[in-house]
């Protein structure tokens, strides 16, 4: 028995995010995406949580699993997961005096280092590991070499890699040999190119709360899935102005500012995961499949403005009425069965599977496309 899990959303209480994000229409689009264990997103806020409450049990057999983000004193941003939503009560109740933003933000920054949330995760029984890990904002490896230099003597129980980096990335980086790998949308819309657009194909031994945390804490994950890292806004090494790219050596030559027009440079998490692996051997992982969302597809097929228009909207509907949801056409339907709704596409997804599409990177903040 697998299940398909992204363990990482947000709530209406964050910043950018779409006042769609509701239980109900999460609960819709998992089913059409093909998602079974959903995070909550932002389980320290307690009036989120308690929108969650008629949900938890009857959601159309998708696992619901509290889920919060927490940004400490550095600004490094931090996932927590937790069987019961009352262990952020206590979590809450741990770190009162130390948050100004538990009832107003739905990820609240915390006066407290990366270690003593950790440790205060861990006292209620929870699981805590960096949040896009790789990224140059707000992440672990933004400000610190070592997990120990972000936790002190806290173990992680994951690393979720970021839109901008995939298992290989981490793979060869010695603190991370034995830490599972989380690939998660960090979703802020509701929508089916946004929810699941990465996720974790779990082996859990039962399909429930427990079961899964187990699961990834063993490091039960079969796959991991989700974008070409390229197409991350941060992959490479970019001006955050003009997002020109540059080399790691010119970056250096030019002192971090970019010759065109003075923006600031951004190291790129390709540049960066190269550091951070020097003298580390590549370690077997679970097998990463490069996805991108269906209705992008539709999108570039169709040379269409929107995912959402009528015409790539009708050929989504009839895909989903098809193979029953998303990830089932991605991942799992014969490229044959594809091809007799629409060819185009079943070459796309075919391409996708075997990786031979032309990518061109993002950086700096802008993302990154692809073409067929």
């Amino acid at each position: 028995m697998f299940a398909n899990a992204d363990l990482h959303i947000h709530s209406p209480y964050s910043m950018a995010v779409s006042r769609s994000m509701q239980p109900e229409s999460l609960i819709r689009v998992c089913v059409t995406k093909g998602i079974n264990v959903l995070g909550t997103g932002d389980a320290l806020h307690p009036g989120w949580m308690k929108a969650w409450e008629p949900f938890r049990e009857n959601a159309a057999g998708i696992v619901i699993v509290p889920q919060g983000e927490v940004e400490d004193e550095r600004r490094v941003h931090h996932v927590i997961l937790a069987e019961d939503p009352a262990q952020f009560g206590q979590l809450r109740d741990l770190m009162a005096g130390k948050c100004r933003s538990f009832e107003t933000s739905g990820r609240p920054h915390v006066y407290l280092s990366g270690g003593e949330i950790a440790a205060a995760a861990h006292e209620v029984g929870a699981m805590i590991g960096p949040a896009h890990a790789f990224t140059p904002w707000t992440a672990m490896y933004a400000y610190f070499d070592r997990v120990a230099d972000c936790y002190g003597t806290q173990p992680i129980d994951f690393v979720e890699l970021g839109l901008s980096a995939d298992s290989s990335y981490g793979a060869a980086i010695p603190d991370l040999y034995n830490v599972p790998f989380l690939t998660n949308s960090d979703a802020h819309s509701p929508q089916p190119e946004k929810i699941g657009r990465e996720f974790n194909r779990l082996l859990p031994k039962a399909l429930s709360v427990k079961g899964v945390l187990a699961c990834v804490k063993e490091g039960g994950i079969a796959m991991n899935a989700g974008f070409f890292p390229e197409e991350g806004k941060y992959n490479r090494t970019a001006c955050v102005r003009c997002f020109t790219q540059y080399s790691y050596e010119e970056a250096v030559r030019y002192g971090w500012r970019c010759p065109d027009d003075g923006g600031i440079i951004k190291k790129g998490v390709s540049d960066r995961a190269r550091e951070l692996s020097k003298g580390g051997t590549s370690r077997p992982r679970p097998p990463y499949l490069h996805i991108v969302p269906l209705g992008q597809i539709i999108q570039t097929v169709e040379g269409a403005s929107s995912p959402h228009t009528k015409k790539c909207t009708e050929i989504y509907t009839s895909f989903i009425g098809s193979f029953g949801n998303e990830i089932a056409v991605l991942i799992d339907a014969p490229v044959a069965e594809i091809r007799t709704i629409h060819p185009k596409v079943a070459d796309a997804v075919e391409a996708l599977r075997s990786g031979s599409v032309v990518l061109h990177p993002g950086g700096g903040g802008k993302y990154g496309t692809f073409s067929l």
